[in-house]
């Protein structure tokens, strides 16, 4: 069994030394503080924050001018981790908890090696696990070895992922980059809740998935089991009707998963256990690019438009 040091090594090795090289050290594209030195005043453009329209000049100039903030590169980061029983399915090698692990891991290196605080939540049949922001290595490798510490559940209720968001809520005080690493297997009515903390605070979603999850290959009849609940099913997976139905209801709950993150203003980085780790942070770092182009009033890149 790997340790929580070995993985951070490897991890070093492998991906975060590649990343510096490709940002050349430029974090500021994925974690910026919230801003709170009042730098300079400009006009209003389409996308700037209403809260920050400065009325006195306004009135004085007629023409709506905003402020413009220094940013405060003290920031708070949490991980809200979903570890029940569906994170541990992977068709390959790798698991949906194993990519939840690197990322993490990843992602936490990163915020602590500029000074950032990071704190996590942790939720298997309820949330069991409240670590409290701090800074350093050290919390890297705590957040880490809780994370391997924890056994695999064989079978448990039904997934609340709204439990953890409305805990998020009430435990986050600060305004902070919020996690939710999940690969959203949940009961319904999670939803408002996700909007309502994006509402106080900057909300990433990462959802984990697995190929098999998508479309199902042709292997005859097969046992599936239920992660969640243990409940188990015969299957014919030679049924070409079977399949398409199967892949239909998935490309339907894709839908209505994207249309739930946009609906609750989240950015959302999707992925799966056959992803590259490196891959999945350069596309968040193009991610929040987008997110930044747009607070300052420009506009969608192309390529993004047509993704």
């Amino acid at each position: 069994m790997q340790t929580p040091e070995t993985i951070l090594r490897r991890l070093e090795w492998t991906v975060l030394r590649r990343l510096d090289g490709v940002l050349h050290g430029d974090y500021r594209t994925l974690f910026r503080g919230p801003g709170v030195d009042l730098a300079d005043l400009r006009e209003y453009q389409y996308h700037d924050d209403v809260r920050h329209i400065d009325w006195n000049v306004t009135a004085r100039l007629q023409v709506p001018h905003v402020r413009v903030f220094n940013e405060d590169r003290d920031l708070t980061a949490w991980f809200l981790l979903d570890l029940s029983p569906s994170v541990d399915f992977g068709s390959g090698q790798v698991k949906k908890r194993g990519v939840e692990i690197d990322l993490v891991t990843i992602l936490a290196s990163m915020l602590t090696h500029h000074g950032n605080r990071i704190g996590a939540l942790f939720y298997g049949g309820d949330v069991d696990t409240v670590i409290p922001e701090r800074t350093g290595r050290r919390q890297v490798l705590h957040i880490l070895r809780r994370m391997l510490d924890r056994p695999e559940a064989s079978q448990a209720a039904p997934t609340r992922l709204q439990d953890l968001l409305q805990t998020a809520f009430q435990v986050i005080r600060r305004r902070s980059l919020v996690f939710v690493v999940s690969d959203f297997i949940s009961m319904p009515g999670w939803a408002k809740p996700l909007a309502q903390l994006a509402q106080r605070h900057e909300v990433v979603a990462v959802r984990l998935y697995d190929k098999l999850e998508m479309e199902l290959p042709d292997l005859g009849v097969l046992v599936v089991q239920d992660a969640e609940t243990g409940e188990q099913l015969f299957v014919d997976t030679h049924d070409r009707l079977f399949r398409r139905r199967f892949a239909a209801a998935a490309a339907r709950r894709e839908e209505s998963l994207r249309s739930a993150f946009r609906d609750a203003g989240v950015d959302a980085l999707e992925l799966a256990t056959s992803d590259s780790i490196m891959d999945a942070v350069l596309r968040f770092a193009e991610l929040r690019k987008v997110r930044q182009r747009l607070a300052a009033g420009g506009t969608m890149p192309r390529h993004v438009e047509q993704s």
